[in-house]
């Protein structure tokens, strides 16, 4: 933990978690659209396109010109998919989902916090 609190690793931590995640939007694009909210259009876009922010942005996080940006990109990002965390609980809730599933996706929601944090702290100079 303690190599985490520091900014390169934590750039190099984060870098390669959008990474890899904006790269599951491209291999696993249906999960994805079935955890958008039904009140949101044009789900198989919008997953495409985060999968997209999210990919640009862990790369930016390692470009010195790029890392605020790709900091603020990322902030915004987690504003924008924790609706779509909330579905996922909220689905899973009504699915009648393993216990177990719905204990993970409720700690989900409070931990985009501390990622928050984590972004922004290793977004700085």
């Amino acid at each position: 933990m303690a190599l985490l609190l520091q900014r390169p690793a934590a750039r190099i931590a984060l870098a390669i978690f959008f990474s890899c995640a904006g790269l599951l939007h491209f291999i696993f694009p249906q999960q994805y659209a079935g955890a958008m909210p039904p009140w949101l259009p044009a789900h198989a876009a919008l997953v495409l396109v985060s999968g997209v922010c999210e990919l640009a942005g862990g790369i930016g996080l390692l470009v010195p010109q790029l890392r605020r940006a790709a900091g603020i990109g990322l902030l915004l990002l987690c504003v924008a998919v924790w609706p779509a965390n909330l579905q996922m609980l909220m689905s899973a809730l009504a699915a009648d989902k393993a216990m177990w599933i719905v204990v993970l996706l409720t700690l989900r929601l409070p931990l985009q916090i501390p990622l928050m944090l984590w972004i922004w702290y290793a977004s700085r100079r």
